[in-house]
């Protein structure tokens, strides 16, 4: 009954794919760091960014960034996520294992054009720490987390 309830709702009864790489993911996160590419190609380093980064093991996600007093965020692609330089989204998330992808299906965001958006991210590990970046072409960016 909850599973028809659920169908005809529109949602799905679990929107997290368990695996040994998604379960990694599992857990608050702090930023080490934030790189772009400028005009050159060449990778700048933001570290004094904060933000804090959670995966539930029932699939919900939140992320929120909060950028250094005086620097707003420059669209760096086809996408703005972040107003008066504070960056805050959540949601469900699912995980494809095999393509290395994490999608962050957003249903609350302070920047509303997010809202109802997927955001497909590579994830990958190393040394303890997850990195994030964008599946699109357009977008230049990666952070870095370390688990809290």
């Amino acid at each position: 009954m909850i599973l028809l309830a659920l169908m005809l709702s529109g949602q799905t009864a679990m929107a997290h794919t368990p695996g040994p790489r998604a379960d990694l993911l599992v857990g608050s996160w702090h930023i080490a760091w934030m790189e772009n590419r400028d005009a050159g190609g060449n990778i700048v380093r933001h570290t004094d960014r904060q933000g804090q980064l959670v995966y539930t093991p029932d699939g919900h996600m939140s992320v929120q960034v909060m950028y250094p007093q005086g620097e707003e965020q420059e669209p760096e692609g086809p996408v703005h996520y972040a107003q008066g330089g504070y960056e805050a989204s959540w949601g469900r998330y699912d995980v494809d294992v095999k393509r290395h992808i994490v999608t962050h299906h957003v249903q609350g965001a302070m920047v509303h054009a997010l809202v109802g958006r997927d955001l497909p991210r590579f994830y990958g590990f190393a040394d303890g720490r997850l990195t994030l970046r964008s599946t699109s072409p357009d977008e230049h960016w990666a952070v870095t987390w370390m688990r809290d």
